[in-house]
């Protein structure tokens, strides 16, 4: 587990996440020229929609996996 510290509307908080996760964040936010934090605003933003759901961490690994889903479809040859 990797922790990262991040401010959230001027509250100090920290995400721990696998390394795996945060790669797949950092390729993302680079790609996009996106900075981390507005990354990470928009996510708690997705997240707190209608109430919270699940915890920011949770959130984060269920957005990376819907990301890599949706790149991995757009790779595939159509059937």
């Amino acid at each position: 587990m990797k922790k990262r510290s991040i401010s959230l509307y001027g509250h100090q908080t920290s995400v721990a996440l696998e390394a795996e996760f945060w790669s797949v964040i950092d390729a993302y936010v680079e790609s996009t020229g996106q900075s981390f934090a507005s990354f990470i605003r928009e996510r708690d933003d997705e997240r707190m929609e209608g109430g919270p759901t699940r915890n920011l961490a949770s959130h984060l690994r269920v957005w990376c996996l819907g990301y890599v889903e949706a790149r991995e479809i757009v790779r595939s040859p159509s059937r």
